[in-house]
């Protein structure tokens, strides 16, 4: 029981303190579009993290502080030498071994993903050779030794040298050579089952919504339908979106799963709403696999090449999810047959809710704030 306690402890002071619409932790995902120009030249749309950008640029704190959708469109726009300079640095593009010179073609954009904000920079890159060679692309974006987040991946779509696809780009493994007319389905798919199953495990908002599942579920035959029922509408919400057949605004999305944790986490405090809960899961997870798409921000062109890749992505999700119900549904159900178990859960359940709540609330005030 003690031990429980100090989860719930833990879990209250992650969730509050963690970036209130996302909540995905000491990580971050960069995106970036490259595509040929003109012959050889490329031009690349990089999007990342407003707030680690401008820390990792050094800025004054005036821009990285700034959480106002104003007042970040005036930071990125006043300081965007210093943010063209500290991306092209970043994210280079080599052609046959030769690094090509980056340079910005348009003002640094705010945008928006997942609920948080984020800048698009656009650069082009002069590349000197003659037609027939092969490109290179590089990304240390937001590395270890900056501190401010760790083990960041670069998911990067690519149009080159008659060659497209798309690839995660890590510290590890910063480095991808374009291969003219030659396609890795087989590394894109690992890289993708890899990046889904971490998505899900540190993506907090997610990961509390399995938890109030399991607090809310009171036999294994109650987990295991209340899973399936999850996995099956968030596989197909996810699929839709990511192909770019279904659009729902990330304003909409985010503080409907914020509520969504909410809802099923008061369900498993009453015990009531039997009824409901199945059909309730389901309408959540249609929300939650808008969620999972919008973590990949593919565009429909992109996304009906990678089929595989997307379904490698959401098998990762769910062999995380199976793990964590195997592992954690167990302890739930010790618990309850101690003395004051039920009360502990219920507990627990509170903190989750309290949580979701305080998600909720500030998403809803981001998404009515002026831009």
């Amino acid at each position: 029981m003690r031990l429980l306690l100090a989860l719930v402890g833990a879990v209250l002071v992650l969730g509050t303190g963690a970036a209130p619409a996302g909540a995905h932790g000491a990580m971050t995902t960069a995106r970036v579009d490259v595509s040929t120009v003109d012959g050889v030249d490329v031009r690349a749309e990089i999007e990342v993290e407003y707030d680690l950008l401008m820390k990792s640029a050094w800025l004054r704190e005036e821009a990285w502080g700034a959480t106002d959708p104003a007042g970040q469109v005036r930071q990125l726009d006043a300081n965007r030498a210093d943010v063209a300079a500290y991306v092209s640095e970043r994210f280079q593009v080599a052609y046959d071994d030769v690094r090509c010179t980056a340079t910005p073609t348009a003002a640094p954009e705010r945008t928006e993903r997942d609920g948080r904000a984020h800048a698009l920079i656009t650069l082009g890159y002069d590349c000197e050779g003659a037609p027939g060679g092969a490109h290179a692309l590089f990304s240390a974006l937001f590395p270890d030794s900056e501190t401010f987040v760790h083990s960041t991946r670069t998911l990067v779509h690519h149009d080159l040298d008659g060659t497209e696809g798309t690839t995660v780009l890590t510290g590890e493994d910063d480095t991808h050579a374009i291969t003219p007319g030659e396609r890795h389905e087989s590394r894109q798919w690992a890289e993708f089952l890899v990046l889904g199953g971490e998505h899900l495990l540190l993506g907090l908002d997610h990961l509390l919504f399995l938890v109030a599942l399991l607090l809310a579920s009171r036999s294994v035959r109650d987990v295991v339908l209340a899973a399936t029922t999850f996995t099956a509408a968030h596989s197909v919400t996810f699929l839709l979106a990511a192909l770019g057949v279904v659009s729902v605004p990330s304003a909409v999305v985010e503080p409907v799963i914020a509520l969504s944790i909410v809802v099923v986490a008061v369900l498993g405090v009453v015990g009531r709403g039997e009824r409901w809960r199945l059909p309730v899961v389901f309408g959540f997870g249609l929300l939650h696999g808008l969620g999972f798409a919008g973590a990949l921000g593919l565009d429909e062109r992109a996304s009906w090449d990678l089929l595989g890749a997307l379904l490698a992505f959401n098998l990762g999700i769910e062999l995380v999810q199976l793990a964590l119900v195997a592992l954690l549904f167990p302890i739930v159900l010790v618990l309850r047959r101690l003395p004051r178990g039920q009360v502990v859960t219920a507990g627990a359940a509170v903190v989750v809710a309290i949580t979701a709540t305080v998600w909720l609330v500030d998403r809803l005030v981001a998404g009515v704030a002026p831009v």
